[in-house]
């Protein structure tokens, strides 16, 4: 069942588009996001469907979770917990002392964990076979089921007044599956179950299966969110965390990081290319059945081929966080308060910026179904 109530046709317009917002998984970088939904919010976008993956679902079940006036509060709040363990915010002459702290800042939080969010398990996991693959972990995610407990309202999820999905792996079978508040009951377990990285978190447990991190099969819910059969125009903010270009690298720690991030970039560049295609695809197949004689219109083959054709008119607005100089492969577990406020204001400019760009808010698609936008990117002018 769709929760998003069709639109006609005539509305392929961004500015009229029902909208979207996606959220890719990374760890202590996804207060990008939250910057980046406090900026939509001012700028009137508020999604009607929020889909996210690990940090992303997190982020997401805190939006659809809470009231309007309360998400930014609630997600201020969420990202000030988890960035307590490194209160302070130093003075960092240079790139290469903000590196310290920043390596220095992530090695505390392996060590401690972070409060609100995860524990080191004591005793330490055990390194021999355990019937319970809870317990096979470096650490404790108790804390963030009840902090989830604390900043989101499931009743309001489940209410359906906004639609949430988070995407999560099955362990048994290797299959990626979303939890959508459109299909079941949505707790606390499915968003731990959406960002349970192993070895460093648990698997968790929901109806007899187990799952894990849904990044470890694809780190972007995009590709669910354009599956959905929906007679709705979609405006898509997809929020990513990970950039696929970067410089070449000069040290180890920089190609730790360069792989990082190729790594959950790429899939998420495939799935946009792959959908752009189809969608278009699409489009060409219902502009050459507009085409056909009277006669040939209500031919078997074609009525077939005109419903599978069916598709609404999609924008994707990309809002990509690029990482700093100082920054190397440890940076999605860098949870200093220092590091969180830069990604948060990160995420508004980005925001802020792509709004400087109205013309494309009122641009019809033209020849195609499906149109992407990256208006932050350094190399671009900011067409599609």
């Amino acid at each position: 069942m769709d929760s998003i109530s069709p639109e006609p046709a005539s509305s392929a317009i961004p500015a009229r588009a029902r909208c979207v917002l996606v959220l890719q998984g990374g760890g202590a970088l996804g207060s990008y996001q939250a910057g980046a939904y406090q900026a939509l919010g001012r700028h009137d976008f508020e999604p009607e469907w929020v889909a996210g993956i690990s940090i992303g679902a997190i982020n997401a079940a805190i939006i659809a979770g809470n009231p309007r006036d309360k998400r930014v509060e609630r997600l201020r709040e969420f990202w000030e917990l988890a960035s307590s363990p490194v209160p302070w915010q130093p003075m960092l002459p240079d790139n290469r002392a903000h590196s310290l702290f920043s390596e220095t800042s992530a090695a505390m939080i392996a060590a401690f964990g972070v409060p609100g969010f995860f524990t080191p398990r004591f005793p330490p996991a055990q390194f021999w076979p355990s019937a319970d693959p809870q317990s096979l972990s470096y650490y404790d995610t108790a804390p963030l089921r009840a902090t989830l407990e604390r900043l989101v309202d499931f009743d309001r999820i489940n209410s359906g007044a906004t639609r949430l999905s988070v995407g999560a792996v099955n362990i048994a079978t290797g299959n990626f599956t979303y939890f959508d508040n459109t299909r079941q009951k949505i707790g606390p377990e499915h968003i731990l179950a959406s960002g349970a990285l192993p070895p460093g978190f648990p698997a968790i447990e929901i109806g007899g299966e187990y799952y894990w991190d849904g990044g470890i099969a694809s780190n972007t819910p995009l590709d669910y969110v354009l599956d959905q059969k929906t007679a709705s125009d979609l405006l898509i903010f997809q929020v990513d965390l990970f950039s696929a270009r970067g410089p070449l690298p000069t040290t180890l720690l920089e190609a730790a990081d360069r792989e990082k991030n190729i790594r959950y970039s790429s899939r998420t560049r495939m799935n946009t290319d792959k959908n752009k295609q189809i969608h278009n695809a699409r489009k060409a197949v219902r502009d050459l059945i507009s085409k056909l004689p009277a006669d040939l219109k209500d031919d078997p083959s074609v009525k077939f081929l005109k419903q599978a054709a069916k598709e609404n008119t999609v924008t994707v607005v990309h809002l990509i966080y690029r990482r700093k100089n100082y920054e190397a492969s440890l940076k999605d577990y860098d949870f200093s308060r220092l590091n969180m406020t830069e990604h948060w204001s990160s995420g508004e400019h980005d925001v802020d910026l792509s709004m400087r760009h109205p013309e494309w808010l009122a641009r019809r698609q033209g020849g195609e179904a499906m149109v992407t936008y990256d208006l932050t990117a350094e190399d671009e002018k900011g067409a599609p």
